[in-house]
């Protein structure tokens, strides 16, 4: 079966070991889902609504010309349609989600429950200070348990995502470099962080320039050194990697990359790999954003919603971005622009309009309340035991580069070496999904040609991993014995394989109505 040369996916294509084609296109509960557009008919509403009154108009010649076009469908037809739709996505709430630098964990019910109380879900940003004490104790505490986890002087609570705190952070070190009058042009971005840092940093106005990874897979400390300079104002170091590997000299950059005068960025990103038994203030970091929709559980993916805190070494807690929670005898008070004062006088600015994202605050104060610090600890050891039984377990099937640089931290990271000629890691990653697993992150590290990134997290059971391994030694060792039926996976999945590239450059992202379904409508 060739693959699909279009950008949008199109119906199943039936080949021989399918069996009867059905008249319908359903095959039992795995059911053949048409377009809402191709469901719904411009001249059906679900609704009965009076007819609007005859009014002069207001919008000054701007009003509509043509029919909206929107689908009608009773509601009924909605739900269904959506319902079917849901069937068939994959979610961690129907199996392993094994995506690397991504931390799926299950997110507690309890975190969901708490953070639909009416005192914490139905609160505007502009109510009064006094009506919302409770909430600003939320994000008050929740602050002081990251400054505790983190070893730092300061946090910012309200950056949206890791990309957004990379930006915080950056610019919190810009500030500082600007009040002493040191002006520098150049961010250090290691092989080994993620991809975001030196966009960030471009983003910032700075200059990237790489700094090359040592065959073990860390930060070659002699090529960082040799470039430190009254130029480099900054290095962007991730922590854990994304080798999956702890990066061990890290108080040792930092302590050269003070010297040279510029500060230290950490993408705590993988945090979850090290919460409860390494505090990055104490390595020498002077600002690193936490993922709370990765460490601490709360939903993570589909475009938000986010939030990742940076915190701030001593040296940066002055110019961190307003506004944030303050506790005083009264109570909790909300420090902006008006209220800074001299005391935080220099403040870059801010980077929301208001305090954050209370959903993922609630969530992640009630994920770090039910497990405490001990628990917290025991999270991250799990996540590393179950990343090393994953490398460990298919190290001997998989080519695992780094296998020999000691234990992996979250993530276990293997590369397409061994496959038959013509074999690629996306051949794997489609073959998983026949399996019934979402597929590993690939191609991610770049460093390591067809990486392919699994990450367990701490909320799988053995039972769970066992199956999952059982299932990737079985593609992998097809794809090294040069099992064509490879390259046409899935073939169980609603929809087959595209041609990814045509999908990505040419993608069809509006819906157009057949010519001879507008023409029968005229």
């Amino acid at each position: 079966m060739s693959m699909l040369k279009e950008g949008r996916a199109t119906k199943p294509v039936p080949v021989a070991h399918e069996g009867r084609p059905t008249t319908t296109g359903n095959k039992a509960l795995m059911l053949e889902e048409a377009l809402i557009f191709e469901l719904g008919a411009h001249d059906t509403t679900g609704v009965d609504i009076a007819p609007a009154p005859q009014v002069h108009s207001r919008l000054g010649g701007l009003e509509r010309r043509k029919p909206i076009a929107l689908p009608g469908l009773s509601e009924p037809e909605t739900v269904r349609h959506y319902t079917r739709l849901s069937r068939q996505n994959y979610g961690i709430d129907l199996g392993f989600f094994p995506l690397g630098s991504c931390t799926m964990k299950h997110n507690p019910r309890l975190n969901e429950k708490v953070a639909r109380m009416p005192g914490f879900a139905d609160i505007h940003p502009l109510a009064p200070v006094s009506t919302v004490q409770g909430a600003l104790g939320v994000i008050h505490e929740l602050a002081e348990w990251l400054k505790t986890l983190t070893g730092m002087a300061a946090v910012a609570m309200s950056p949206k995502a890791g990309a957004h705190g990379e930006l915080c952070g950056l610019l919190a070190i810009r500030a500082a470099l600007e009040a002493r009058g040191d002006a520098r042009s150049v961010v250090l971005v290691p092989e080994s962080a993620h991809g975001t840092n030196p966009a960030t940093a471009a983003f910032c106005g700075y200059a990237v320039e790489d700094i090359p990874a040592t065959a073990e897979g860390r930060v070659d400390l002699a090529a960082l050194e040799e470039r430190l300079g009254p130029d480099v104002a900054a290095v962007m170091i991730t922590n854990p990697n994304t080798c999956g590997l702890f990066e061990r000299d890290l108080k040792r950059m930092a302590d050269a990359v003070h010297a040279a005068g510029a500060l230290v960025y950490c993408d705590g990103a993988n945090f979850n790999a090290i919460v409860g038994r390494v505090r990055p203030g104490d390595l020498g970091v002077d600002a690193m954003h936490i993922n709370l929709h990765k460490t601490f559980s709360t939903p993570h993916g589909g475009g938000g919603p986010g939030s990742g805190p940076v915190v701030f070494s001593e040296a940066l807690a002055p110019f961190a971005p307003l506004p944030f929670v303050e506790k005083t005898e009264d109570g909790y008070v909300l420090i902006e622009e008006e209220t800074a004062g001299e005391h935080h006088a220099g403040s870059f600015g801010r980077m929301v309009a208001f305090h954050g994202q209370m959903g993922m605050f609630t969530r992640a104060l009630t994920y770090i309340m039910s497990h405490g610090a001990d628990g917290l600890r025991q999270v991250s050891g799990d996540a590393v035991l179950n990343a090393n039984y994953i490398l460990r377990s298919l190290e001997g099937v998989l080519d695992a580069p780094f296998a020999a640089s000691g234990p992996c931290m979250h993530e276990a990271l293997f590369s397409d070496r061994g496959m038959a000629e013509g074999f690629t890691t996306l051949d794997i990653a489609k073959g998983l999904i026949d399996e019934g697993f979402h597929p590993m992150t690939v191609y991610f590290p770049l460093v390591v040609h067809g990486a392919m990134l699994v990450e367990p997290t701490e909320t799988e059971s053995k039972a769970a991993l066992d199956q999952f391994i059982t299932a990737f030694r079985s593609v992998a060792e097809r794809a090294k014995a040069g099992d064509e039926a490879l390259k046409s996976a899935p073939h169980f999945a609603p929809r087959r394989r595209l041609d990814e590239t045509l999908a990505a450059r040419k993608p069809v992202l509006v819906w157009t109505e057949p010519q001879a379904v507008a023409e029968a409508a005229e």
